[in-house]
C-alpha cells in the first residue's frame, strides 16, 4: 500500500532540525520521484539560488536527490516550461514546497490543475508543505508579506483548502506560530503578533479554526492510518474562539480525536486521549543557529578565562560546524550574520590570546618577579632606597602591579 501522507512544517524545513523527519518520510516512498515546487519563492530575484540551496540540503543532509519544478510565474516568464513542470508534479511521489509568499503562490496556483495535482501526490505518496507553502493548505491563508512587510490591514485570503479535502480539517494554517524574531515586538503567529491575530480570529467563519505549527515542528498526517503525529521541537496548537489546545512533539493522535478535540474547544471539552507519545530525546543539532551561537560564546568565554587553548579552539570549530550545517537553510535569519560575526570575533580573540600567551601571566612571570622582589627587599633592608625604587619601577613598567602591606609585598599582573 503506498503511503498517503501530508506533512505541515512550521519552519526549519531546510535546517538540521528537520533532517531526521525528512529521512523517515523519504524511507516511506523509497526511490520514487522527488520534486521541489518553487512557486512560493518564484517572484524573488534570487529564486534560483534558493532552489539550489534547497536541492543541496536534501542531497547533502538528507541523502536524497530532488528535482526542482518551476511553476514560478507562468504568466510572465517565457523560460518557465509550465507543462513540463506540471508533468513533474503529477508523476512525483514526494513533493515539497516551502519559503516565500503565500499570496503569490495562491495567485499562481488558483484556477490551474496544480492544487489537484498536489492532492493526488498526497493520496499516493508524501507531500511536505512548510512555512509560506503551509499557509496555502488551509481554507484561509495569511498574506504575510502584505501585512508584516507592507502594513496592509489583516485579512484572510482564500486558501487551497486541501487540508479539509484530504484530512477533513477545516482550518487556517498558521506556521511560525511561536516565532520570536521580533525581539522587542510580537512576531508570534506567523509575524502577525497577538493584536492582529485577534483581528483575524474574529473574521473566521463558523466551523473554521486556526491550526498553529511551531517553528522547527512538523505535523505529520497519515491519511491511510488516520493519525496525526507531532515531530520536531515545538508543538501544534488548535485555536478557536479564544481557546487553545496544544499537542507537544512526540504526540500521536487519531484524526478523529484531533477533529473532536477541535470541535470541543468552543464548549470547553478536553482534547481527545493521546494514542501514543514517542519518547525521542532531542539531539544536539535540534536547536536554532542562534542557540548554537549562544552555546559557543559561553564555551569560548569560559575557555578563555581558564586559559584553555584547546577548549577555545573546540568552541570556535563547533560554531564553524554549526554555520556549515545551517548554510543550506533557505530561511533568511538574522542569526546567520550574527554567527559569522561571532566566529570572526573568536579568531581575533584567539590571535590576541596567542600573542599574550594562553598560560596565566602570573605563572609565566613568577620565576622572574619573585627574585626581583627579593632583591628589592634586600636593597630596602640595606637602606638603598633609590636602587629598590628602580627595581619597583622596572616591574611596574613590565605590567606588574606591586602592593606593599604590613604583612609583606604582593603583586599582580595588569
Amino acid at each position: 500500500m503506498p503511503p498517503q501522507v501530508l506533512v505541515i512544517m512550521g519552519s526549519g524545513e531546510t535546517s538540521p532540525t528537520m533532517v531526521t523527519v525528512h529521512q523517515k518520510l523519504f524511507a516511506r516512498v523509497g526511490d520514487a520521484s522527488a520534486v521541489l515546487l518553487e512557486t512560493p519563492f518564484g517572484f524573488q530575484e534570487n529564486a534560483s539560488d534558493i532552489s539550489e540551496k534547497a536541492v543541496a540540503y536534501f542531497r547533502a543532509s538528507v541523502g536524497r536527490e530532488v528535482t526542482a519544478a518551476g511553476l514560478r510565474a507562468p504568466a510572465d516568464d517565457p523560460e518557465v516550461d509550465t507543462d513540463r513542470s506540471l508533468a513533474a508534479v503529477r508523476t512525483a511521489n514526494w513533493l515539497f514546497a516551502g519559503p516565500g509568499s503565500p499570496s503569490y503562490a495562491l495567485r499562481q496556483w488558483r484556477g490551474t490543475p496544480v492544487p489537484e495535482a498536489i492532492a493526488d501526490v498526497a493520496r499516493r505518496g508524501v507531500v511536505v508543505f512548510a512555512s509560506a507553502a503551509a499557509c496555502t493548505l488551509g481554507r484561509l491563508a495569511v498574506p504575510v508579506y502584505e501585512v508584516y512587510k507592507v502594513g496592509a490591514e489583516p485579512v484572510w485570503l482564500e486558501g487551497l483548502d486541501l487540508l479539509d479535502e484530504l484530512a477533513g480539517i477545516a482550518a487556517a494554517v498558521v506556521p511560525h506560530y511561536d516565532n520570536t524574531e521580533g525581539g522587542n515586538h510580537d512576531t508570534r503567529f506567523c509575524y502577525l503578533g497577538e493584536r492582529r491575530m485577534r483581528m483575524l480570529e474574529a473574521e473566521l467563519p463558523e466551523g473554521v479554526h486556526v491550526l498553529g505549527i511551531d517553528e522547527h515542528t512538523a505535523l505529520i498526517l497519515d491519511l491511510e492510518a488516520q493519525t496525526a503525529t507531532v515531530a520536531g521541537r515545538g508543538g501544534v496548537t488548535a485555536h478557536v474562539h479564544g481557546a487553545s489546545l496544544t499537542w507537544p512533539a512526540g504526540t500521536v493522535l487519531s484524526l478523529d480525536e484531533l477533529r473532536a478535540a477541535v470541535a470541543g474547544l468552543s464548549t470547553a471539552h478536553a482534547p481527545g486521549p493521546v494514542v501514543a507519545v514517542v519518547d525521542e530525546e532531542p539531539t544536539e543539532v535540534q536547536r536554532s543557529l542562534g542557540e548554537a551561537v549562544d552555546a559557543a560564546e559561553a564555551a569560548f568565554t569560559a575557555a578563555e578565562t581558564a586559559k584553555d587553548a584547546d577548549a577555545m579552539v573546540a568552541a570556535a570549530l563547533g560554531l564553524e560546524s554549526a554555520i556549515r550545517s545551517w548554510s543550506t537553510d533557505t530561511t533568511q535569519s538574522p542569526d546567520n550574520a550574527r554567527a559569522t560575526s561571532v566566529l570572526r570575533s573568536f579568531v581575533v580573540r584567539l590571535g590576541a590570546a596567542a600573542v599574550a600567551g594562553l598560560r596565566d601571566p602570573a605563572q609565566v612571570l613568577s620565576p622572574f618577579v619573585e627574585p626581583l622582589l627579593a632583591l628589592r627587599l634586600t636593597l630596602r633592608g640595606a637602606k638603598d632606597f633609590a636602587s629598590a625604587d628602580q627595581v619597583r619601577d622596572a616591574l611596574i613598567a613590565g605590567g606588574v602591579q606591586i602592593q606593599d602591606t604590613p604583612d609583606g609585598t604582593t603583586w599582580s599582573v595588569g
